[in-house]
């Protein structure tokens, strides 16, 4: 039998990257499915996928950091289904995150970026909780990221609000759990998805490799590996399981720094012609 015969799925951002093979496993286990993106085309485009495949889902043109949008986005699911088991927070493009530390950084970006990233989890549990509630419980997932553990210059709105997503996970799972309702992260490390293999890597395999080469699993992910992931924490396979900023960056941050500097300067001597990504 599906793992998730019988729920109700949102997920943000689920027109293509991440979200979109999210959405895609979701409904392979039986889960009806919310596209929730502000790219309606694209959603519409996912959820025919899903539908020719025999899945369920509907598309919904959604601005994640407008309480209005979110809460109509709530009750879409459960008008369709008639109940909401799932949300999956995902919504975000990474290519348009404000760059910059605190000197250099625009304010409109750090007010645009943490309404994305964090504003939107807290409106999304608002209006999904007690929906969940009402059939006994449901599981939430946020989306992070390995820079939710780790810092890097130059990306100081990012950063934090991965941070932040990490704080608000822990939080919830505490505040939720006596309801029935698990909240989990998973913090992805570099995806492969087909808008960054078309922005950054198709003409630089060069620098792919460079970047695999950081890995102790000498590769970079896919959007599956993070679907499955969050099918794994959706499914009653993780009943105990909530709280958890679950790492999912092919061992990225177990290394010691000095060890991820010497393989950068091993690699690059091996290979002199690498055109670095950065």
């Amino acid at each position: 039998m599906a793992r998730l015969a019988g729920k109700a799925a949102i997920v943000t951002g689920g027109a293509r990257g991440i979200g979109g093979a999210t959405a895609r496993r979701l409904a392979e286990e039986g889960a009806g499915v919310l596209i929730a993106d502000v790219d309606q085309a694209a959603a519409e485009e996912n959820a025919e996928r899903i539908r020719s495949a025999g899945g369920e889902a509907q598309a919904l043109r959604v601005d994640v950091s407008r309480n209005a949008d979110v809460e109509a986005m709530v009750q879409a699911a459960v008008d369709t289904w008639g109940r909401l088991d799932i949300l999956f927070n995902n919504a975000f493009d990474v290519l348009t995150a404000g760059s910059g530390g605190a000197v250099e950084l625009p304010e409109e970006s750090w007010d645009r970026d943490m309404a994305v990233l964090v504003k939107a989890i807290f409106l999304g549990a608002k209006h999904a909780v007690p929906r969940m509630k009402e059939t006994g419980g449901g599981s939430i997932v946020n989306v992070s990221s390995v820079h939710g553990l780790l810092g890097a210059p130059g990306f100081l709105v990012y950063e934090t609000a991965k941070h932040a997503v990490i704080g608000a996970t822990r939080q919830m799972a505490a505040e939720f759990g006596p309801d029935g309702i698990r909240v989990n992260a998973v913090l992805p490390g570099h995806m492969l998805t087909e808008r960054l293999h078309e922005t950054m890597w198709r003409h630089n395999p060069s620098g792919l490799e460079f970047f695999k080469n950081q890995y102790p699993l000498r590769d970079v992910g896919r959007a599956e590996d993070i679907a499955n992931a969050v099918l794994f924490l959706c499914s009653d396979e993780a009943s105990f399981i909530t709280g958890h900023p679950l790492a999912v960056d092919g061992g990225l941050t177990i290394q010691l720094q000095e060890n991820f500097g010497v393989r950068q300067g091993h690699y690059l001597k091996d290979n002199p012609d690498t055109q670095l990504p950065y």
